[in-house]
């Protein structure tokens, strides 16, 4: 028995709910396992850098689990209170992450600069060593597993969790650097470390917020991205051209807008079928959600001009006057 469009569609978007809720989970799970592993050892030998990317790794644990709670609902079908989907909740669940990322890091930062003025208590250990490479090792599978899973799903939340496990790695080498100051003698290098991990988180939050709220707050998408939009609008043979295009963002998907121009000779079953390649020609563009075009007939003004012509008065109107 042949499968409806509408039922491979519902498969599809099963298949990625669970691969999200997936992803999401070994997110969870692989913070909490470096959160014990760093603290455990940063608390028994007084290291702040590990301490630091410990902290870190609470928010990402937070993060993670608000992702697996909240990000599923894009996946929900639209209904009566949200005809236009859930597309929003998952730069929501993102700016979430961002803003606590950028939160914590704060915190990280006073919590270094109160330990280079009051002095460095650590004690060098190998196991600190050891507990650093644990956490660059869980960080870099977290990475690849949740970008593998992320190049069929799309999500922008998990793109937010892969990019935080990457920097991850990065801090968690900053906090390595620490710590050898450490065993050479130094150990307000494991202070200096904590800072700098704090400052990259900071910046890593802030980036992540800033391209949420964009989604967010409906904005453009890029120069290239609108002229795609608009090249498949005219290079239809039946448009002879499109004008008041919108296109912005819905949550992460593109919504377009736009007013085409056909020829008015046109019969409405042949207008129809028009806007239907029309919709379907635009929906198949990566990124693209809800399409809404009006077809106007070529050569003929807008209502919205003639409503400015009525207020200007017959005098100021252009054109030739009725005979």
């Amino acid at each position: 028995m042949r499968t409806t469009a509408a039922e491979e569609a519902g498969l599809e978007t099963e298949t990625a709910r669970r691969r999200f809720s997936r992803a999401s989970l070994v997110n969870v799970a692989g913070n909490a396992v470096k959160i014990l592993v760093e603290g455990a050892v940063g608390l028994a030998f007084g290291s702040v850098a590990l301490l630091a990317d410990a902290a870190h790794s609470v928010a990402d644990l937070v993060a993670s689990a608000v992702v697996l709670v909240w990000g599923r609902s894009v996946y929900t079908d639209p209904d009566e209170n949200h005809p236009h989907g859930h597309q929003r909740v998952e730069p929501l669940a993102a700016l979430f992450v961002g803003s606590l990322i950028v939160l914590l890091g704060l915190n990280l930062f006073y919590e270094s600069a109160t330990g280079l003025v009051a002095g460095p208590e650590v004690q060098f250990h190998p196991l600190l060593v050891g507990a650093l490479l644990f956490a660059m090792a869980d960080m870099y599978l977290l990475y690849w597993y949740t970008t593998h899973i992320n190049e069929s799903v799309g999500s922008s939340a998990l793109e937010a969790l892969a990019i935080d496990c990457r920097n991850d790695i990065y801090t968690t080498i900053a906090a390595l650097c620490g710590v050898i100051g450490v065993f050479f003698g130094y150990p307000l290098f494991d202070a200096v470390a904590g800072g700098l991990v704090s400052v990259l988180v900071v910046y890593q939050g802030f980036e992540i917020s800033r391209e949420n709220v964009s989604y967010l707050v409906g904005a453009s998408p890029s120069d290239q991205q609108r002229q795609r939009v608009v090249e498949t609008l005219t290079d239809h043979p039946a448009v002879h051209g499109a004008h008041d295009v919108a296109v912005f963002y819905d949550g992460t998907d593109i919504e377009v807008e736009a007013h085409v121009e056909v020829d008015g000779e046109l019969t409405l079953v042949e207008a129809h079928d028009i806007e239907t390649e029309l919709v379907s020609a635009l929906r198949s563009l990566e990124s693209v959600g809800d399409v809404h075009l009006h077809l106007d007939p070529a050569g003929i003004g807008e209502w919205k001009d003639a409503a400015v012509n009525e207020q200007r008065g017959p005098e100021t109107q252009t054109g030739s006057p009725k005979q």
